[in-house]
């Protein structure tokens, strides 16, 4: 008979986040491996992505998302697609779990859950509608299967496991998505899961009602921003982020070979590496911990015993010296060469973001009005196109954003802004940025960086730098994104010293 496995009331609480393809392709390792591990020393709390294939595209939410959308238009392939999420969860369960009573159970529920989701997407197509709100419900559904599928593992493994559902954890009235509204979500999140006692909970990553629905106002990012809410609700030692990669590196290494694992990242470098490029956590999930001094770790779920990356704002003045653990105890930092305060003042990392295009917009007067930028801004706003970047002089205006808006978005826009002046486009371009906390504090960086750019023949179409200096970006042409991330990486990346792994 297995000894049941339950958190130890007295430990600090441990936070942690799996991903879609985690969940999908490596539950015994969360299960078997990764869980009872951190359990020797910490109180565990999971929370979980609805379960991926070998890509977001296969996934179970965007499954969710064409069974809602085929639903809405009266056709009937929606019931198919429920039946392959229903067999994809079935088969996950029987390889996974072993414990006859267990497995039957788990199959009981996920074929409820499945017949109770049809119901709802049948009610759908009938009515030819669906509120924000319901399609919350249904995109849902995923995490809630997900969760069912790893709190079953866990069981199986002799670890005493509970579900926790957080679809109506709202019983308040809110109009906006305010910091008032994540402080009372942290903690409304953090006595429903004390209730579990000394089981571990498994915890849907998907939460509502949110004002405006889940999806709109948060966006697919919303299990990351849950972690950090849940974490902070707990007041956790620290939330783990699980992933695919060992962490943030200096570069994308799959481009640059000499790119090493950064060990410790401030939240605003992350932030910054986040938006132009490289996918590490959704700035809401940064924002929410960070001002709760809860470190953030983003661990390979494939490397359960690699280092990671840990974003971490200024130390120790925020942190007590005791809740400071491996690497970041300030014997480590200064082993290796880090200020207490992260104050890096060279780069620390690049990065790329593809599929880019430049709008220029020629004034068609001598002079600008004060109403001209206001114009180009307004009418981007009005039809939901996001500017990456910009760059103005008197009479001339460069606009820097992604390629994947919809067409008839920017047709219409394009059209409004003929009227203010000559406009032309330029495609196939990428945003290449370097990334580091009080680059300002080094004279010649920003020189380097374009003399790299000229020494590989790179011409550079754009150039901007916000006032805080952590950023400089330039725009070039795509065909020449990871020349220009290497050449850049070899001349100021490359000599930073290597930290060991603490393990």
């Amino acid at each position: 008979m297995t000894t049941s496995i339950k958190n130890q009331p007295n430990l600090p609480w441990v936070v942690q986040k799996y991903g879609g393809t985690s969940v999908g392709k490596f539950l015994h390792t969360i299960s078997s491996d990764i869980t009872p591990f951190y359990l020797e020393t910490k109180r565990v709390a999971i929370v979980c992505s609805a379960r991926s294939g070998e890509t977001k595209e296969k996934g179970t939410t965007n499954k969710l998302l064409k069974a809602t959308q085929s639903a809405l238009e009266g056709k009937s392939r929606y019931l198919s697609i429920v039946n392959e999420i229903l067999q994809d969860h079935l088969s996950t369960a029987r390889q996974n779990i072993q414990t006859p009573h267990i497995l039957s159970w788990l199959e009981n529920q996920l074929e409820k859950e499945i017949i109770n989701l049809g119901s709802f997407l049948q009610a759908t197509e009938i009515l030819g509608e669906l509120s924000p709100r319901s399609k919350d419900i249904v995109i849902g559904m995923g995490e809630k299967l997900a969760c069912m599928i790893v709190a079953a593992a866990l069981q199986d493994k002799g670890i005493d496991s509970e579900l926790v559902v957080l679809n109506d954890i709202i019983d308040r009235e809110f109009t906006v998505l305010d910091q008032e509204f994540y402080d009372y979500l942290a903690l409304r999140m953090g006595d429903i899961i004390k209730r579990c006692g000394n089981r571990i909970p498994v915890i849907t990553g998907f939460f509502g009602n949110v004002p405006g629905s889940l999806l709109t106002s948060v966006g697919r990012g919303y299990t990351d921003l849950c972690a950090a809410l849940v974490a902070v609700g707990l007041n956790a030692h620290e939330l783990q982020i699980w992933k695919e990669v060992d962490g943030i590196f200096t570069a994308d290494p799959r481009k640059v070979k000499s790119a090493r694992l950064l060990t410790i990242i401030t939240p605003e470098e992350a932030a910054e590496l986040t938006y132009y490029g490289s996918e590490v956590i959704h700035p809401f999930t940064m924002e929410q911990v960070i001002r709760s001094s809860i470190p953030i770790r983003i661990k390979n779920v494939e490397n359960p015993v690699g280092q990671g990356t840990v974003v971490f704002p200024d130390i120790p003045n925020s942190i007590p010296s005791s809740h400071i653990t491996p690497p970041l105890s300030p014997t480590f930092l200064a082993k290796n060469g880090y200020h207490s305060d992260l104050s890096r003042k060279s780069p620390s990392a690049i990065t790329v973001k593809d599929n880019i295009c430049i709008i220029n917009i020629h004034s068609n007067k001598k002079s600008v009005s004060h109403g001209f930028l206001a114009k180009i801004f307004s009418t981007l706003d009005d039809n939901n196109i996001i500017i990456d970047l910009i760059s103005t002089s008197e009479v001339h205006v460069s606009l820097v954003l992604g390629c994947d808006v919809p067409e008839h978005s920017f047709s219409k826009a394009l059209g409004e802004l003929k009227k203010l002046g000559k406009v032309n486009k330029k495609n196939h371009m990428a945003i290449v940025s370097l990334v580091g906390k009080q680059m300002k504090n080094t004279v010649g960086v920003a020189a380097e960086m374009f003399s790299a750019l000229a020494s590989a023949n790179i011409n550079i179409e754009l150039i901007s730098q916000g006032a805080s200096e952590i950023n400089i970006s330039c725009v070039v042409k795509e065909c020449d994104s990871i020349t220009a991330m290497r050449v850049i990486h070899e001349k100021l990346l490359d000599a930073e010293p290597c930290v060991d792994s603490y393990f």
